[in-house]
């Protein structure tokens, strides 16, 4: 079965779990972001890609851990590490706080072309985070909203980028 979609920015992204979101633009569908599965890159991490993940606790998904880890070929960095990164991926839940702040701390971590991977429980599930919430941060924050996927089972994924 074919479980690639492709959809609208408005609406979240049914992908393979083990595949990954790749956005893209589409004049068919008003020009606007809308994304894609790709089975060799977990969250569009390319090997080499400079990782860090915040939020990590034993409700993470490790299964998408791994997949992350494989596709960028090194263990994420630890806290301390003194210089920028690639990739964010941040895991909140709706109760750890100010999500603007998070965010915010988040892109002090960033290199110039970084993106952050939110990464949230899904409806239903304990900590989910509302939609409005992160679209109602991320601007707040000065980034911008480049897709939605649902990550993995229990967790969906919004990238972020600084708004240019």
């Amino acid at each position: 079965m074919d479980r690639t979609k492709l959809v609208a920015k408005s609406h979240p992204v049914v992908v393979n779990y083990h595949h990954a979101a790749q956005r893209l633009r589409s004049p068919s569908l008003g020009g606007g972001p809308v994304t894609t599965t790709r089975s060799d890159r977990a969250l569009g991490i390319e090997q080499g890609t400079v990782i860090q993940m915040v939020g990590w606790d034993d409700d993470c998904d490790q299964r998408l851990i791994d997949s992350v880890t494989d596709a960028a070929g090194a263990p994420p960095v630890d806290d301390d590490y003194d210089d920028v990164v690639d990739v964010v991926v941040l895991w909140w839940r709706d109760d750890d706080g100010d999500l603007v702040d998070g965010l915010l701390d988040a892109i002090a971590m960033l290199a110039e072309k970084g993106a952050i991977w939110l990464v949230t429980p899904k409806p239903g599930r304990d900590g989910h985070v509302e939609p409005e919430e992160i679209s109602e941060a991320a601007p707040t924050a000065g980034l911008r909203v480049t897709a939605n996927i649902s990550a993995a089972p229990d967790w969906n994924g919004t990238r972020l980028v600084p708004r240019s």
